[in-house]
């Protein structure tokens, strides 16, 4: 189990210099999809459940603005704002 952490560890390391080659050359979709699989890496790493994200999402959205889920239809013409943030 170590060793497939370890090696999880070592592909980590090498997307997250992907990500910034990518972001210095100015290939933003690009690093954002190599973010996810970082993502990805990290919820296995520590085992952690897409349910685990979530909740851990919406408990981040309250923190920032409490009023945000007391109404959760947006108004007309207004875009919904995503259900996950990127937080590097």
């Amino acid at each position: 189990m170590a060793n497939s952490d370890e090696q999880m560890l070592a592909v980590l390391a090498t997307l997250e210099q992907c990500r910034a080659a990518l972001t210095a050359a100015g290939n933003r979709e690009s690093a954002h999809m190599v973010s996810v699989a970082i993502l990805d890496l990290h919820m296995k790493l520590n085992r952690l459940s897409e349910d685990d994200l979530k909740s851990l999402c919406n408990e981040m959205v309250q923190a920032d603005n409490p009023e945000k889920l007391r109404d959760p239809k947006p108004q007309p013409g207004q875009r919904r704002q995503p259900l996950l943030r990127l937080v590097k």
